[in-house]
């Protein structure tokens, strides 16, 4: 059985915010040489508040999206979500780069990603909006 088949918009909502929290942490603490690991945390936060939003707007989980952010952003923005363009626009880019992939299956990749720091940003921002919506619906 599918996690957001049973979870609640504020289930997932709870995950993404502990996911966000590691992140930071991850990025306070780490001295390693990459941040493969806090940007990995980071995108999976980014996923999970997009999909608590979408699961609240009456939309199931559509496996056709797979790790798609861009995709998500879309149609969260389609639905009321307000994002700085720069930050829909990172989103895309995450997408059309396949950047979740480049981190989990290829670091040999690290150089076509994206900085951390703008990864947290749109995380950050993300992390403010997403719960007004969804704890107002």
């Amino acid at each position: 059985m599918d996690r957001r088949e049973t979870a609640s918009g504020r289930d997932l909502l709870n995950l993404a915010a502990q996911y966000r929290v590691a992140a930071v942490k991850l990025g306070e603490t780490s001295s390693k040489p990459t941040d493969l690991p806090q940007r990995l945390l980071a995108l999976h936060a980014i996923e999970l508040y997009l999909d608590a939003l979408l699961l609240t707007k009456g939309f199931g989980h559509d496996t056709s999206l797979q790790h798609n952010l861009g995709e998500r952003a879309q149609i969260a923005v389609a639905v009321g979500l307000v994002l700085r363009k720069r930050t829909l626009a990172h989103l895309l880019t995450l997408s059309s780069s396949t950047e979740y992939l480049v981190v989990r299956y290829a670091p040999e990749r690290t150089s076509t990603l994206s900085q951390v720091n703008r990864a947290m940003a749109t995380l950050e921002e993300i992390s403010r909006k997403v719960p007004k919506m969804v704890k107002s619906k």
